[in-house]
């Protein structure tokens, strides 16, 4: 990891610090000239080089209009091969830095990018105050988002992606056999109710979104937010960047979103037919989380850091849970 960082012209002093998480490998690390800087090692085949290209031109832009995301870096120019001792350039793949201007390296099938550290707390978001200066820099955010569409990224698509995941679920053979067929009963009813609220919301207008805005990935500092990690980056819904920012009980959640909205609807306009769609929104989250560790079951950290996985305990809950997702979805929005 430290040579791919030379490899880039990014000399760590040999401090390294892992960070959590669990679908890429992101490492703190301390550089020479005194910097800290945060290094994303991307999961081989999850996403294409241009849409991890879309994503930084993304931050990028935003960025560039004073919105506080955490961009990549752009990676010094390659050096002189002239300068570059044999011993050092004689490598199994080239090294490319793509991008215009580059933010992402790659070498074989291994690909990195480099962020500034940030550094801040969750939101109180139980202060009035906290969600309005959120809402206004969604609003912010969702101004630069609607200027064009993603052609690369993933667009949200809930009438498929839930039905996807029950089928990665069920063709696996991850549910338990005891608790198989309430929950697929209760998944099928599920995915059902979701297509219905789309439907009913047709149609729903979509822009480029953070797509996983939720209080962990929000920075807070005496400046206001900071958002960080834009991987999943999806075209959506302006609902989707505001609803996981809300919760409790049906009045509780009303409430914060009227507050949400009032800093959001400063800068941009939004379409209140998108309240109904929180509950199916939520729903899929679940079924997909779900499919998501099934997916990457193979790789050896998920079993460790999530034992309790394809345990009948486990699919029970996940049952009631889809459960009371059904009757939140029938209540409306």
């Amino acid at each position: 990891m430290l040579q791919a960082l030379d490899d880039v012209g990014l000399h760590g002093d040999g401090r390294i610090l892992q960070l959590n998480s669990y679908e890429n490998r992101v490492f703190q690390v301390f550089l020479e000239d005194g910097r800290a800087v945060v290094a994303k090692f991307y999961r081989p085949a999850r996403w294409s080089d241009a849409q991890i290209l879309e994503e930084h031109a993304f931050a990028l832009e935003l960025a560039a209009e004073e919105i506080s995301v955490v961009p990549p870096l752009v990676l010094p120019p390659a050096p002189d091969p002239a300068l570059v001792p044999a011993d050092e350039s004689d490598t199994d793949a080239p090294l490319l830095r793509l991008g215009a201007p580059p933010t992402l390296a790659r070498r074989g099938i291994h690909r990195w990018a480099v962020a500034a550290r940030c550094a801040g707390r969750e939101p109180d978001l139980d202060a009035d105050d906290t969600l309005r200066q959120l809402g206004r820099f969604i609003g912010r955010m969702h101004v630069v988002g609607r200027r064009r569409r993603f052609e690369h990224r993933v667009a949200l698509a809930p009438q498929v992606d839930g039905t996807r995941s029950v089928r990665t679920l069920v063709d696996g053979r991850f549910v338990s056999d005891a608790e198989r067929p309430a929950w697929q009963a209760a998944a099928a009813a599920a995915t059902a109710a979701i297509t219905a609220a789309f439907d009913a919301a047709a149609p729903v207008a979509t822009l480029r979104l953070h797509g996983d805005c939720h209080p962990g990935n929000v920075l807070w500092r005496d400046s206001g937010p900071n958002v960080v990690d834009l991987d999943d980056a999806v075209q959506g819904p302006a609902v989707q960047d505001l609803w996981m920012l809300v919760s409790g009980d049906r009045t509780s959640m009303a409430r914060q979103l009227d507050t949400l909205l009032d800093g959001y609807e400063q800068f941009s306009d939004f379409d209140h037919r998108e309240r109904a769609l929180i509950e199916p929104l939520r729903t899929l989250r679940m079924l997909r989380h779900s499919a998501w560790l099934a997916e990457r079951w193979t790789d050896p950290s998920f079993p460790l850091n999530f034992p309790w996985f394809g345990s009948a305990a486990y699919w029970s809950q996940q049952t009631t849970q889809l459960r009371e997702q059904l009757e939140a979805m029938a209540e409306g929005g």
